[in-house]
């Protein structure tokens, strides 16, 4: 029920497709009905439907009467209007002659009979000589001649009617090649328009079903991009990126392809099939049974196949997961994977994930082309075995070949309805699982999200306030950072500095809420940011990720990439502050320089530079730095700094950072330990109190350089 819930939105379409696969299925099912006239009326029949004459000699008129009751002939005689030595048929419609026929056809058999050689004497036995043809008689005459007649059936009865009328067309030189000609001709012409009816019909179908699949699928990836980009981090790390992109993709196209499938086949099957089995009762054949015959021998298959196949179908989506997610890897850790010489053992991880991924799909790919072969001997052999009984009812009269004919069509039309039906039982599962793992994505919520009465804020001061915060990780057990409480103001430079894992980077995501604090509170000018708006808290901020990240485009798209209203001017002195302008006027089209996707084409401390200077552009009241210095030089980060102080002198600006040389002149550092704060402090300060600091600074500096660096610093203080 879940993936029908896809079709919202498409009531009005899907109707129109059910209409449409109404038409299609009354000409589809009407087509059987035309061979069977082609070959019975057309062929057998000389184009004669009816076993009524149209024109009938006076012998035969008078004949007929003797075996008419007194209001029969009256009737009978007022249907007919003389002409010469011949009566005319009033009323020649095909609903006048049917009824006709549905009335007289007896007598007329009993008139046909007794007029052939050696059968007038027999038909003369059983009338007592002398006795008077009264209406007593009558019935009873045709009574006995019923309960002779009887096994044969309506059929031979009215292809004893049919040869009647034919011998009387022939008598009267009525041309029946003409007649024939004609009625091979009408009904092939119906044919030729049911058929043309059909194609309109399954193209309006095609049509209509090929736009509401494209409208599934583009909803469901809609609703899956949205939902992913209001994700925190912790949502982000539930999915993996490889799995959003086969969810986003591959699952997708298979709801997708499913759907149109189902409003194609599944919607027109049962059409079909109800219809088939009506025409076939309609046919009088007594051969129902094989039809029971068919589709239980057609159930037994795709039941045996469904067990077969269908765990395999359910853990498919998850090995196309898993080689997307080797695919990624390799691709994007391709550097690392040469200059370690794992080529080899990296294509082999991939190797063995796609062979996995190969084996369930040859084995489901098998088990469904084994269907194929499975289904034709059925139905070749059910084919069969309505021949064979049939050649028995046709040689004792009681069926004639074009009903044959149009049984074998009918029980094919039901028997590929079901197949149509058991195909979509096995491609289901599949799109339900596909449509389950969108749906796991669409229905996951965010854990941040805007408080109901959350404030807009647009003139703020930009003082970031912790107070006795703690976090950790969702589904952990061990917390990240432990009481942490400081203020950074405007004008300031906040660093933060520790080893690897003491939760610097958290602690500058906690400030744009890609995390909520576990404990305490964190303020905007003392304002608790869960009380603002993202948008409102995010428009403040200027945010250097630790690793620089790139858009496709070309390097004025990436400055810019904030708001559209920065200047020219502005771009270029962002990139100049961020020490950019130099690579870029070497470049031949400038800022209008091509940047592939994810910034391959730029070193990583252009994109470094490109990523800050995004920031700076932005010209936020709160800048964010989280250890975007690594990747360049020591000249062009201490000339970045400093081009950057006279920008932001009225920001509160943050800066993570590994090298201790990059917070030398901070205003503030935090010292972080696993987690908790080891020191606040200038370096001078912390160097005096701190011996987690002094020991990162005696790691990374010369003695003459902290010797230096203390002299510089309290020289500033004095």
């Amino acid at each position: 029920m879940r993936f029908f819930k896809n079709f919202r939105g498409s009531e009005l379409s899907c109707l129109v497709i059910v209409v449409f696969l109404f038409i299609q299925a009354m000409c589809d099912l009407s087509l059987p009905n035309y061979t069977s006239k082609i070959i019975d009326n057309g062929i057998i029949n000389s184009g004669i439907e009816f076993g009524i004459p149209e024109k009938i000699s006076e012998e035969s008129f008078n004949g007929i009467n003797v075996f008419l009751t007194s209001k029969e002939k009256k009737i009978f005689e007022e249907a007919y209007e003389k002409e010469e030595d011949y009566y005319v048929l009033k009323d020649q419609s095909k609903a006048n002659e049917e009824e006709m026929e549905n009335e007289f056809a007896t007598p007329v058999m009993l008139y046909f009979m007794s007029s052939r050689e050696g059968a007038a004497e027999q038909m003369t036995a059983t009338i007592p000589q002398g006795m008077e043809m009264t209406d007593d008689v009558v019935l009873k005459i045709r009574e006995e001649a019923e309960k002779k007649i009887e096994v044969l059936g309506d059929s031979m009865i009215h292809s004893s009617t049919v040869a009647f009328v034919k011998a009387e067309y022939q008598k009267l030189g009525v041309d029946v090649n003409r007649i024939q000609t004609h009625y091979l001709f009408i009904t092939g012409a119906k044919m030729i328009g049911m058929t043309l009816i059909m194609v309109i019909a399954a193209i309006v179908v095609g049509f209509f079903a090929s736009r509401v699949g494209a409208k599934i699928g583009r909803d469901l990836r809609e609703k899956v991009f949205v939902n992913v980009m209001s994700f925190s981090e912790a949502e982000m790390k539930k999915f993996s990126t490889a799995s959003l992109i086969t969810r986003s993709t591959n699952d997708v196209q298979q709801v997708q392809m499913v759907s149109v499938l189902m409003l194609r086949m599944i919607a027109y099957a049962p059409i079909l099939a109800i219809g088939g089995i009506i025409m076939v009762i309609r046919t009088h054949s007594g051969m129902g049974w094989i039809i029971v015959v068919a589709i239980s021998a057609l159930m037994c298959l795709v039941a045996f196949l469904m067990f077969v196949a269908m765990p395999k179908f359910k853990i498919m989506q998850t090995l196309v997961d898993n080689v997307n997610l080797i695919a990624r890897e390799i691709l994007t850790g391709i550097p690392v994977i040469r200059a370690f010489s794992r080529e080899k053992l990296e294509e082999k991880r991939f190797d063995d994930a796609n062979i996995n991924l190969t084996k369930v799909m040859l084995f489901t790919n098998r088990a469904m082309a084994f269907m194929m072969p499975a289904m034709m001997i059925i139905m070749n052999g059910i084919s069969v075995l309505i021949v064979w009984v049939a050649a028995h009812k046709i040689d004792a009269g009681t069926l004639e070949v074009g009903t044959m004919t149009a049984f074998i069509t009918y029980t094919m039309q039901i028997v590929m309805s079901f197949l149509m039906l058991t195909v979509i039982s096995i491609l289901l599962p599949r799109a339900t699982v596909a449509s389950e793992r969108i749906r796991e994505v669409v229905d996951t919520k965010s854990t941040i999200v805007d408080a109901d009465n959350a404030e807009e804020q647009n003139d703020i001061k930009g003082i970031i306030s912790f107070d006795n915060v703690s976090f950790s990780y969702p589904d952990a057990k061990d917390t990240v950072l432990n009481s942490i409480t400081f203020t950074a103001k405007p004008g300031q430079t906040t660093a933060i500095i520790g080893g690897t894992g003491s939760g610097k980077s958290t602690l500058v995501q906690l400030i744009l809420r890609f995390y909520d604090v576990t404990k305490g509170t964190i303020t905007l000018d003392g304002t608790d940011i869960r009380k603002l708006t993202q948008h409102s808290l995010r428009k403040n901020i200027g945010y250097v990720p630790q690793k620089g990240v790139l858009f496709s485009g070309n390097i004025e798209s990436n400055i810019k990439y904030s708001t559209d209203d920065i200047s020219d001017e502005n771009m270029i002195k962002a990139a100049e502050i961020a020490q950019a302008k130099e690579f870029i006027d070497t470049k031949e089209e400038k800022y209008k320089s091509e940047i592939s996707q994810g910034g391959t084409n730029v070193s990583g401390g252009q994109k470094q530079r490109l990523s800050i200077a995004r920031a700076i552009a932005k010209n936020p009241k709160i800048y964010i730095f989280d250890d975007s210095f690594s990747a360049l030089d020591f000249k062009t980060d201490a000339s970045l700094r400093k081009a950057l102080k006279s920008q932001v002198n009225d920001a509160t600006v943050f800066i993570v950072a590994q090298r201790i040389g990059t917070i030398l002149d901070a205003d503030q550092i935090i010292v972080l330990d696993d987690g908790n704060v080891a020191g606040i402090g200038t370096h001078l300060e912390l160097m005096k109190n701190c011996e987690v600091y002094k020991q990162i600074a005696q790691s990374q500096l010369s003695p003459e350089e902290i010797e230096a660096s203390l002299k510089e610093e309290n020289k500033e203080d004095r």
